[in-house]
């Protein structure tokens, strides 16, 4: 924005604002409300639909303007409700009609309490009403997706969730049918609403219309907690507020971060809360009693054994980190092993380059690059959906987006993809779990030995998501004894021989790094039904003489100084600042493991967004796991005379499934993707081809159609 000024007055006190401030903006400034229902500065350039921010403006026509649509101008004069007649008769009438089919039912309604409308209406409404004949009503509560309920008679006609679904999210499934006094909000063709962001619309709306299925009539706000903390499912790092009630969580709602998520959240992480109270949820340490049977054990017996077996293991145990865990917890399990045992070999969930701390910024800068290299066969909202946003927005001012190979180390990658004529570079790793980086600082400052090369006698699994990936339940069967944390039983049922139980990241104390490297605290949301991990890896360290405070703040004093600058617990705020970039750079790691591939389609098996021990245990979400697809380039398909929406044969090595394929314009020629559920055996190398009926080729001579193209995702 300009830092040119301009000097206004609105309700007769002057204020000077940035020239292209909007006047709602202005107001602000002023400490005015000017009062909205349809603006929203995130969907992008106002519509004025709601007339609710009517003011009296000179210069100007001699009549009531819409305010969310005016920009400050020199020498405007502004008058709101408080100080025009003109404009408080204009407000009061608009709220009349608004009122006129509006249910009363605010005692019973979910947004009762937290409503816009019913804020107004109590501060500029008329105070009774005029109309007297029945009120218009609809079929009700319509589920638009398992997740969301629609209300259409408390409908405003906003258009906050169709702007969403159309300008940045970009799914184009809710849409508003009808017109005049008979439109409706609806999704398109009444099919679910599916995608990943979906449940944003049910914060944006300013009445009851759209409302959680999980949330609804659970609670009512006077009965509520609000709990910021930070969303542990995925690397950006949402912030988050979590509503308690009685010591459950109720539900998530964005918390924004304008530098991270600017205020959107991704449906797994605003749905996928319903782990905690998993069927499955280990609540009691559990020893095996048969082949793919538990039993419970007391604490004082479960440390026992789990201290008589890490003695046994010795400096052979290997640790299998699940990328889940919060720093501090990985901290003190690595002293343990590492200080107590001598056990220094790890299997981290993956290497997150150092060599792009040089390039650091905040992910809100990618909304406005020029140019962006997306260097990942992955799609980006599978791993990190919030970036996809921000990818989104970039695209929508102009930015050229490309797509290559993840081959190449980081000055290469900047060189070849961004250049020195764009200017700077913006440059992040995705990683594929949620605390990647920071469990790789956390074990490594615990100690710098040496791993001992032999067959690991005990393998010690932390997180469900570690001990259900195939490369660990490989070693698993090798070893002698595995001991596991976790939250699930499913999880560890059939490797573990002793589990510990684990905690959610909404029950735990702690701080986690996101994939800017911006250091997040994680606050506990509601009380953990076992103790923390901290507290019996404390409790266990004393039998091997190994100092490890049972409290997050200890542990995070002693971390800081050898990892994060020395910074306190209690100067990590609500809202995380993000790390200076590094003077150079200093490591050049690829930025990407995976293997050149010999000529031919090689095959990306990637792990689904609504995928997981949280999604699996939230029926809800089920509905949002990906098709049975193969996704091809446009070239490749081409190639083929294959059409998105065809049926395909994809084989390697005598292995052959059958998938619907889906023409995506982020994938470079030779490369396809399927999700791993539905990549069966298939191997590296692939074939893929029309699926023959009757002896012919379907469409073989056909040229691929673009119709079904996926973003840039």
């Amino acid at each position: 924005m300009s830092t040119e000024t301009v000097t206004l007055t609105i309700d007769d006190r002057e204020v000077s604002v940035p020239k292209g401030t909007g006047l709602v903006e202005a107001a602000m400034a002023a400490g005015i409300e000017i009062p909205v229902f349809c603006y929203e500065p995130r969907l992008g350039d106002p519509v004025g639909a709601c007339r609710m921010c009517l003011c009296e403006v000179a210069p100007g026509p001699p009549k009531p303007q819409a305010a969310c649509t005016l920009t400050a101008a020199e020498g405007m004069v502004v008058r709101t409700a408080r100080t025009s007649p003109m404009a408080r008769d204009a407000q009061n009438g608009t709220l009349e009609f608004l009122l006129v089919n509006h249910p009363l039912d605010c005692p019973v309604c979910d947004k009762g309490g937290e409503c816009p409308l019913q804020d107004l209406t109590f501060r500029y409404g008329p105070g009774n009403t005029r109309m007297t004949f029945p009120k218009r009503t609809f079929e009700k509560p319509i589920p638009i997706s398992p997740m969301i309920a629609l209300d259409r008679e408390r409908c405003i006609l906003c258009y906050r969730c169709t702007r969403f679904s159309e300008e940045v999210a970009e799914d184009g499934q809710l849409v508003t049918v009808n017109r005049g006094a008979q439109s409706v909000i609806a999704t398109f063709e009444d099919e679910p609403y599916r995608g990943a962001f979906s449940g944003n619309v049910t914060e944006l709306c300013p009445v009851g219309a759209l409302t959680s299925t999980q949330y609804r009539f659970e609670a009512r706000p006077w009965e509520i907690q609000n709990v910021p903390t930070v969303c542990g499912l995925c690397p950006v790092g949402c912030n988050i507020s979590a509503t308690t009630r009685e010591g459950k969580v109720k539900r998530i709602l964005s918390r924004n971060h304008p530098e991270v998520d600017e205020g959107w959240l991704c449906d797994k992480g605003r749905f996928a809360y319903s782990h905690l109270g998993a069927r499955d949820r280990i609540t009691a340490p559990l020893v095996k009693a048969g082949p793919r049977r538990f039993e419970q054990v007391s604490w004082e017996d479960a440390l026992d054994a789990a201290e008589s077996t890490l003695r046994a293991g010795g400096s052979s145990t290997v640790t299998a980190l699940s990328g889940g865990e919060s720093v501090e917890e990985v901290y003190a399990l690595a002293k343990l092993l590492r200080q107590g045992l001598g056990a220094n070999e790890a299997v981290l969930p993956e290497e997150v380059p150092d060599g792009l701390d040089a390039y650091r910024a905040p992910l809100s800068a990618l909304r406005d690059a020029k140019t962006i290299a997306v260097v990942c066969d992955e799609p980006v909202v599978e791993r990190a959906p919030v970036v996809d946003l921000w990818l989104r927005s970039a695209r929508r001012k102009g930015a050229v987006i490309t797509y290559g190979p993840p081959e190449g180390d980081v000055d290469a990658l900047v060189t070849d993809h961004a250049g020195p004529r764009y200017g700077a570079t913006n440059v992040y790793y995705l990683p594929r779990t949620p605390n990647g980086r920071g469990v790789a600082d956390a074990w490594s400052a615990a100690g710098d030995g040496e791993p001992v090369e032999e067959k690991p006698r005990l393998l010690v699994i932390s997180g469900d998501e570690a001990a259900t990936d195939p490369s660990v339940r490989a070693i698993a069967a090798e070893a002698e004894f595995v001991l596991g944390i976790g939250m699930f039983e499913s999880s560890f049922r059939g490797i573990a021989d002793l589990v510990l139980p684990g905690v959610s990241y909404l029950e735990r104390d702690g701080t986690t790094v996101n994939l800017e490297d911006r250091l997040q605290r994680q606050r506990r949301t509601v009380a953990a039904p076992v103790p923390d991990v901290t507290m019996w890896i404390s409790k266990l360290a004393e039998r091997f003489e190994v100092e490890v405070s049972p409290h997050v703040s200890v542990l995070f004093e002693e971390l800081s100084a050898r990892c994060f600058g020395g910074i306190s617990f209690g100067d990590i705020g609500e809202r995380a600042d993000l790390p200076p970039r590094a003077e150079e750079v200093s490591d050049t790691t690829p930025v990407s493991d995976t293997p050149t591939a010999p000529a031919g389609l090689r095959l990306v098996a990637y792990r689904p967004l609504f995928s997981g021990a949280a999604v699996e245990r939230t029926p809800e979400l089920e509905f949002q796991k990906p098709d049975a697809e193969i996704q091809l380039s446009r070239d490749d398909a081409k190639a083929r005379g294959i059409r998105g929406g065809d049926t395909v044969t994809v084989s390697s090595n005598g292995t052959s499934v059958e998938l619907r394929a889906r023409v995506a314009r982020d994938l470079q020629p030779g490369v396809v993707r399927v999700a791993r559920d539905h990549a069966g055996d298939l191997h590296a190398n692939v074939e893929v081809t029309q699926r023959r009926l009757d002896g012919a080729a379907q469409g073989a001579e056909a040229p691929a159609s673009p119709a079904p193209e996926r973003g840039p995702s």
